[in-house]
């Protein structure tokens, strides 16, 4: 008889191991606690006739070799380009718009604002092209620290980018290497906004040049960075990876929420839910962060320690109409993420100054986007969904009493962000969820509402593996190598070194 694997949680990570490890033979039963799959990489309904990616809401780190090896285009799975990818609008009546169809037309674009930074800017595209090809096979080989792959990528990086400038993107600050790099604003200010989703640190704090390096490593139709829409919300991403593991025979349920991992002999084996159901496995494998798969072990010091502090609030809307962004007397487009707030890395480092203190910021960092003007289908006709990922949210523990009140200064700021470039915005929302980070742990489980589960930190995460100290158990989520982001690789990754 082969081995038996329960994976504990069906978000994106986990359906990419069970599928892994049951093409391989395994048996798999993939236990999901909510009634849809994907965890926070879902779409829902949540009002009617209007279908949101409630948690995720852009694709472009899923590991191309992932797509490739499930056929995920076959089980359902269809990227929409966003062209232009980037619109920042600016209260003067300017406006930078990058990912433009013709890369050209990026680099005029930042003329306006500097020449010296629209020669920079390539340079700077071909210097980080060189890391991430350096890097890149990292993300797919089964250890995050095998030396083979660690001696082949610093080889790399000293041929090409340099060593000594790579390792000062991967382990400095994204401040420094903005302002080396460029002169001008909002072409620091909109790059930065890769360094800091997510994390509760400043642009020039040491760490964010890796943030900052994490988002730009997806691979799209051939170019670097380019971020997508997924047809039917990111929710059909869960859908086509759970097809791709059922057509290999794994078992998934939905509706089945874990109580406590079993361990005999100090080894785990298997799961107890809270229906009082038990179930036996040859290996565990949790998708969900460390310190809640410790809660489910019984045993605090099991599993590393992470920064589980979440500067995130998420807005999810139904609109009544298009907001109008306007610049050189022209509408601007709407079909990728238009930046708001801060003007400038000094405004970046006010907001997170006040939320340190746990103060609202005044004017908060806003990513609008508005996936309907790509993918009609999520909205009913003439109407539109949106969503706002906005931070600094002040960093408290879930159950502190301020939580309401902030919650709702929060939401009040992003949208008077909003709505003061697009006039009317605010009177065009016909419904409304709002998730901080108390929430984003009740919906996804997420400890803290981290969405990384846990601060990305180049150092921590080498040393981050599938294998816990825990004989039979693993694990398979955004805390391993190479981190957070909806790219499949840790669960791919966790997936081969059990096979091995």
């Amino acid at each position: 008889m082969g081995r038996r694997a329960i994976i504990v949680g069906g978000g994106h990570n986990g359906l990419t191991c069970a599928a892994y490890l049951a093409r391989a033979g395994v048996a798999v039963t993939v236990l999901e606690r909510r009634p849809v799959l994907g965890g926070a990489c879902v779409t829902e309904e949540l009002w009617p006739g209007y279908r949101v990616s409630r948690g995720a809401y852009v694709l472009s780190l899923l590991r191309p070799v992932i797509a490739e090896e499930l056929e995920l285009a076959k089980h359902g799975l269809r990227l929409l380009p966003r062209v232009p990818a980037s619109i920042t609008p600016l209260p003067d009546g300017r406006a930078l718009v990058l990912g433009n169809e013709d890369p050209r037309e990026d680099f005029a674009q930042i003329e306006r604002f500097s020449r010296a930074d629209a020669e920079a800017y390539r340079r700077y595209e071909a210097w980080l092209e060189g890391i991430a090809g350096a890097l890149e096979p990292l993300l797919d080989e089964p250890g995050p620290t095998r030396r083979a792959a660690l001696v082949r990528a610093g080889l790399g990086l000293a041929r090409g980018p340099g060593l000594r400038s790579s390792l000062e993107l991967l382990f400095g600050s994204a401040r420094a290497l903005l302002e080396r790099w460029f002169e001008s604003e909002p072409l620091r200010s909109t790059l930065a906004t890769d360094a800091i989703i997510g994390a509760f640190a400043p642009p020039s704090a040491r760490g964010t040049g890796y943030v900052l390096f994490h988002h730009v490593m997806g691979l799209l139709g051939g170019r670097r960075g380019v971020w997508a829409y997924v047809a039917g919300g990111m929710g059909a991403l869960a859908e086509s990876l759970a097809a791709a593991a059922r057509a290999a025979g794994a078992e998934i349920r939905t509706g089945a929420e874990a109580k406590s991992i079993l361990t005999r002999g100090g080894r785990a084996c298997g799961v107890t839910l809270v229906t009082g159901e038990t179930l036996e496995a040859d290996l565990v494998v949790s998708n969900a962060d460390p310190a809640r798969t410790a809660q489910w072990l019984g045993d605090a010091r099991a599993l590393p320690q992470a920064d589980y502090r979440s500067p995130v609030v998420k807005l999810n809307l139904a609109l009544r109409e298009l907001p109008r962004f306007r610049a050189h007397g022209r509408d601007l487009p709407l079909t990728g993420t238009i930046h708001l707030g801060p003007t400038d890395l000094a405004g970046i480092e006010r907001a997170y100054a006040e939320a340190a203190t746990g103060r609202v910021p005044e004017v908060p960092i806003v990513e609008l986007t508005i996936p309907s003007t790509v993918d009609p289908s999520l909205a009913p006709p003439g109407r539109h969904v949106a969503s706002i990922f906005a931070q600094y949210a002040p960093a408290l523990p879930a159950d502190d009493a301020r939580w309401p009140e902030l919650r709702e200064s929060f939401r009040e700021r992003a949208l008077r962000t909003v709505e003061s470039l697009a006039p009317g915005f605010t009177a065009s929302i016909e419904h409304m969820e709002v998730l901080a980070a108390p929430d984003l742990e009740r919906v996804f489980g997420l400890t803290g509402g981290n969405i990384f589960h846990g601060a990305m930190h180049p150092g921590r995460l080498l040393r981050r593996r599938a294998r816990t100290r825990v004989p039979g158990l693993w694990l398979c989520g955004a805390s391993t190598f190479p981190g957070g982001g909806v790219m499949g690789a840790p669960g791919r990754k966790a997936a081969l070194e059990i096979l091995a």
